[in-house]
């Protein structure tokens, strides 16, 4: 279905990046046989809690949560396939798996694009194909005895990535999104990955990239400032740059203050709905949230918001009126590092 380009509608107003899908499925209460379904039911090891693995088993859910967002007003819709890779499907002993789980995920994503699309041209929707940081690090030693040790190398990242991305891309995709990047250099085999299959494919699909400053120090896992990071990314030439998860609104809003006056991009934020409590669970409401988004907006900081871990429709509805009302962030206003 034929739609503006996205670097059009960035300039002319904020869009709005839909919210959780862990939080969503758990809604769902769903038990074992909803993972196996009729194909896997003598898949040795359990498979309850690969998310994935539903839209190949359950994509009628994934395709509801989907509808919610866009019905909430989310502009881009993100791809079931956070874990969608190599290494994580390792877990569950599926890595046969990573191509068809990405093609069918963006499909079930592409669909819901072009029902609500069609519903109303003026409002296109777009998909972006989900690539998760994997369960690795490239960076960090996983042995405190040997802090020379690396449980993967880049090479085998590269690999990995570009099997997702393979999928992605052939399932419908409109943008790629690199998200909660808590290694750069992980990052950077995503990328490159990507990168190699444009040029295999002649195939060019925008880039976002996503880090997560993981606690009050204002780092990543890996050890870079907000600074730092958006250097170490600047190589390649994205759509947005921005971040995710970890922490909520409040938060994360020097951070990406840093990321919206040091960015020659366009910057992004999709933020948690607070800190979790002693449960894990997230007690703010999208008014609670909506409150510390909105500074974002007020101040010119964002060309795409949205939600990460606690997030619901709810907040995204609550998120894109907000939204609507603000104008997006002018690059030209970034001041170079």
């Amino acid at each position: 279905m034929q739609k503006p380009d996205i670097t059009t509608l960035l300039d002319s107003r904020i869009l709005v990046l839909d919210g959780a899908m862990g939080t969503m499925i758990q809604r769902y209460k769903l038990e074992e046989e909803d993972f196996r379904g009729d194909r896997f039911q003598d898949h040795p090891g359990d498979l309850k809690g690969n998310n994935d693995l539903l839209s190949i088993t359950r994509p009628d859910v994934i395709k509801e949560i989907h509808a919610a967002y866009a019905e909430a007003g989310a502009d881009i819709l993100e791809t079931n396939t956070f874990n969608g890779n190599l290494f994580s499907m390792a877990d569950y002993a599926m890595e046969d798996l990573v191509y068809e789980l990405n093609v069918a995920s963006a499909k079930i994503a592409r669909e819901v694009a072009d029902e609500f699309t069609a519903k109303n041209p003026d409002k296109p929707r777009y998909v972006a194909g989900a690539v998760g940081p994997t369960n690795k690090t490239a960076s960090i030693s996983p042995d405190v005895n040997n802090p020379g040790y690396r449980a993967v190398t880049f090479d085998d990242l590269v690999a990995a990535y570009y099997e997702q991305v393979k999928g992605l891309v052939d399932g419908g995709s409109d943008l790629l999104l690199v998200e909660t990047i808590f290694d750069s250099l992980n990052a950077k085999a995503a990328l490159f990955a990507i990168q190699k299959h444009q040029e295999d494919t002649d195939r060019v699909l925008p880039v976002m990239v996503s880090g997560t400053i993981t606690d009050q120090s204002g780092r990543t896992l890996s050890g870079q400032t907000t600074e730092a990071f958006l250097i170490s990314m600047s190589h390649v030439p994205l759509l947005t740059i921005g971040l995710n998860c970890a922490l909520g609104a409040e938060d994360m809003r020097p951070y990406l203050k840093t990321l919206s006056e040091k960015s020659d991009f366009y910057t992004s934020a999709h933020p948690n709905a607070g800190l979790p409590n002693e449960f894990g669970e997230y007690d703010q409401t999208p008014e609670i949230m909506g409150g510390y988004i909105e500074e974002f907006l007020q101040e010119g900081m964002v060309n795409i918001i949205g939600g990460c871990c606690g997030t619901t429709p709810d907040h995204i509805r609550h998120i894109a009126q907000l939204a609507a009302q603000h104008e997006p962030r002018k690059i030209q206003e970034a001041v170079t590092a």
